[in-house]
């Protein structure tokens, strides 16, 4: 128990024990046409599945909360069914710990350079552990514009001429890499880790 007045090291104010952040990020949901979900909707559903404090972030699917649960397999199944059965798709689901994703952006390959704009600077988060030499297989995109970076489960992908104009054959990394990811652009993912953050401070 923390003395009055003192603050405890997991946030949440004095003397309050808080769970965990989570932050999740749903691949191929409200594509044009496609998996439309509205995002009070999602964040009631998450509520349903017991998560608590469920916010979202833009309308891509990402939605941060808390949960006592440890398995990410299981939370991530919970998350699949749930959205299945008032949706009727089963979208893949992504999580990252909010220090996970303090680290993703500290470790941004283009922090010192001036002239890179965040809304050509996606993030790739990646399901698992790429392939054995999936680092170096990405050399075989080296003539392309784009300018790519493998850290970890991360993949940074800045477009100098817009994500729009690219040619860059995503299938084709995606299966030098060996495992599926959904993308953010800077912007999100600087404002999803704000989100959560400010949950973890108990705001």
């Amino acid at each position: 128990m923390t003395a009055a007045g003192q603050r405890n090291p997991l946030g949440g104010g004095p003397g309050k024990l808080t769970m965990p952040v989570l932050i999740s990020m749903l691949r191929g949901i409200n594509n044009v046409g496609s998996n439309r979900v509205k995002m009070d909707a999602l964040r009631d559903l998450y509520v349903s599945l017991g998560f608590q404090d469920p916010r979202t972030c833009v309308q891509s699917g990402n939605v941060i909360f808390r949960t006592k649960a440890r398995s990410h397999t299981a939370i991530a199944t919970r998350i699949q069914d749930g959205i299945g059965r008032a949706f009727g798709f089963r979208p893949a689901v992504l999580l990252r710990t909010a220090d996970e994703l303090r680290k993703t952006v500290a470790a941004n390959p283009f922090a010192r350079r001036r002239n890179v704009e965040p809304s050509k600077f996606l993030v790739t988060f990646l399901a698992g552990k790429p392939a054995p030499g999936a680092s170096d297989s990405l050399t075989a995109f080296k003539d392309y514009p784009e300018e790519i970076h493998l850290k970890g489960r991360e993949l940074y992908i800045y477009f100098p001429d817009g994500v729009g104009q690219s040619k860059l054959p995503w299938s084709s990394v995606e299966k030098l890499l060996g495992v599926a990811g959904t993308a953010r652009n800077w912007n999100s993912v600087t404002k999803i880790l704000a989100i959560a953050e400010n949950l973890e401070a108990g705001k």
